[in-house]
């Protein structure tokens, strides 16, 4: 396991269920984006942006193949897909472009017949600063 993976079970031990609860009843309230769907490290600049952040697409599909992380990430998309609620309203204007940003990084780490590639397909718009910064990580490792 990435050792780095362990901020994301602490955060989510005393608010995961309450979050699934917040987005099967329509609206999210609290504040766990960062850990519940993260995205890559530099598309945002607070402190939990940099701490939650991804380092890379290897550290996405350490995420995807976490026995309890992995899990909690579908279950995650697939509530907020199938709340029937549109998505601004759901998460609010900046955690639904965060949830774009997610949903963009999982479907490059997952591959197109993800859920996460399915609510990229059901209308969400593709982050092109996520893919432009895996672009520029994939360069680098060349």
């Amino acid at each position: 396991m990435t050792e780095s993976l362990e901020r994301f079970i602490q955060a989510q031990a005393s608010t995961y269920e309450h979050a699934l609860l917040e987005l099967r009843r329509g609206r999210k309230e609290g504040h766990w984006m960062w850990f519940i769907f993260p995205q890559l490290r530099g598309l945002g600049v607070s402190e939990n942006a940099t701490y939650y952040g991804l380092c890379g697409i290897d550290e996405a599909r350490d995420y995807l193949q976490h026995p309890l992380l992995g899990p909690r990430l579908e279950r995650a998309t697939r509530a907020v897909l199938d709340s029937g609620v549109a998505l601004e309203k759901l998460l609010g204007t900046i955690d639904a472009m965060k949830f774009a940003s997610c949903m963009t990084l999982f479907a490059a780490a997952a591959g197109e017949h993800s859920v996460y590639a399915q609510a990229l397909e059901g209308g969400l718009k593709v982050d092109a600063r996520t893919l432009d910064l895996l672009k520029e990580q994939e360069s680098r490792n060349a």
